[in-house]
C-alpha cells in the first residue's frame, strides 16, 4: 500500500483519521530514523494520557480512595499496556526505524511500541484537540477499564513502592539516570532509586529507562522488607 492507504488499518483500530498526516508520520518515527522524531510528541501524549485516565477513574470509581486510583492508573498507562495496545493496532509494521533498530527487531520492542502510542496521542491532540484524543483514549482503554478491580494488587514495582512509602507517611521515591551506555538501538540504562531514610540508593539496569526504574523499585522493596 502506498501513501495514506497504509494507515487505513491503524485509523480503523483507533477510530481516528488524521487531517495532517505529517503528524502521524512523525509520531511513528523513532529517533534512530530521523532528526524530526517522536520524542516531543511522546512527552505530550504521556501527560495527556495520565490526565484523561485519571479523570476517567475519578468519575467511574467515586468511592475508591486515592491510593487505589493511583494503582489502577499505573496499570493502565504502564509500558506493557501501551505495547499491547500498539500490537493490537498493528503499529509495529508502520514504525520508521533506523538501520540498527530494524536489524535488532525494534518494531517488536515493547519500549519503542509504548513510546509510539504516547506519541500518537500527542499527535492526535495537535491535529484535532482534546476531545478528539479523549475519544480515542476512551475507545482504546474501555475494555481494560471495565476489567479493573480496585482491590487487585498490581505487579508494578514502582506502584508498590509508592504505596509502601505513602502508608508510612514518607516522601515518594526519586529516580535518577546514572548512565546510558551502548548505541541507540541497544542502549543500557542505569537508574538509582532514592528513598528517604536509606543512606545508600539502590541502582539497577535495563534496556529502557522504564525497565531500569521498575527493577530499581523492586530491589528497593526487597531491601525495605529486609
Amino acid at each position: 500500500m502506498q501513501g495514506i492507504d497504509k494507515y487505513i488499518r491503524l485509523n480503523k483500530a483507533i477510530g481516528y483519521t488524521f487531517s495532517d498526516v505529517a503528524l502521524l508520520e512523525q509520531a511513528l518515527t523513532h529517533r534512530s530514523a530521523a532528526k524530526k522524531h517522536n520524542e516531543r510528541l511522546e512527552f505530550l501524549g504521556d501527560a495527556i494520557l495520565g490526565m484523561v485516565i485519571g479523570e476517567t477513574l475519578y468519575k467511574r470509581f467515586p468511592n475508591v480512595p486515592e491510593g487505589k486510583l493511583t494503582r489502577m492508573r499505573s496499570t493502565l498507562v504502564k509500558g506493557d499496556t501501551l505495547a499491547e495496545l500498539a500490537r493490537e493496532a498493528c503499529m509495529g509494521e508502520l514504525l520508521l526505524l533506523g538501520p540498527g533498530e530494524l536489524k535488532s527487531g525494534g518494531h517488536r520492542r515493547s519500549s519503542i511500541l509504548a513510546d509510539a502510542v504516547e506519541a500518537l496521542l500527542g499527535a492526535i491532540y495537535l491535529d484535532s484537540g482534546m476531545e478528539a484524543v479523549r475519544s480515542v483514549i476512551d475507545r482504546l482503554w474501555e475494555s481494560r477499564i471495565e476489567k479493573l478491580d480496585p482491590n487487585a494488587h498490581p505487579k508494578d514495582s514502582k506502584t508498590r513502592l509508592q504505596e509502601y512509602l505513602q502508608g508510612k507517611k514518607l516522601p515518594l521515591p526519586t529516580y535518577e539516570v546514572i548512565s546510558i551506555t551502548g548505541k541507540d538501538h541497544a542502549q543500557t540504562f542505569e537508574v538509582c532509586c532514592k528513598v528517604e531514610g536509606e543512606s545508600t540508593p539502590v541502582s539497577a539496569t535495563g534496556n529502557s529507562r522504564r525497565k531500569a526504574e521498575q527493577e530499581a523499585a523492586r530491589l528497593t522493596l526487597e531491601k525495605l522488607d529486609d
